[in-house]
């Protein structure tokens, strides 16, 4: 997986990285199966659940880090 920028829909990371799901959640994103998920992007939601979007990206991408060094 390619690292995620702010621009990206939440549910197109989902599609393609559903081992996602629980990085979201932890960053306090509890509602990633509702409809909105499928059209907000990164910083749209990040600011919809008062988390800073730099913030955010820095921990999904750290955890889409991890999975490429764990698929080497």
């Amino acid at each position: 997986m390619m690292n995620i920028t702010k621009d990206m829909i939440i549910g197109d990371i989902l599609k393609e990285s559903p081992d996602m799901a629980p990085v979201l959640m932890a960053a306090g994103m509890h509602c990633i199966g509702c409809p909105s998920s499928q059209m907000e992007s990164v910083e749209e939601a990040a600011m919809v659940h008062g988390i800073e979007p730099e913030l955010l990206l820095a921990r999904i991408n750290a955890f889409v880090d991890s999975q490429k060094e764990q698929a080497q």
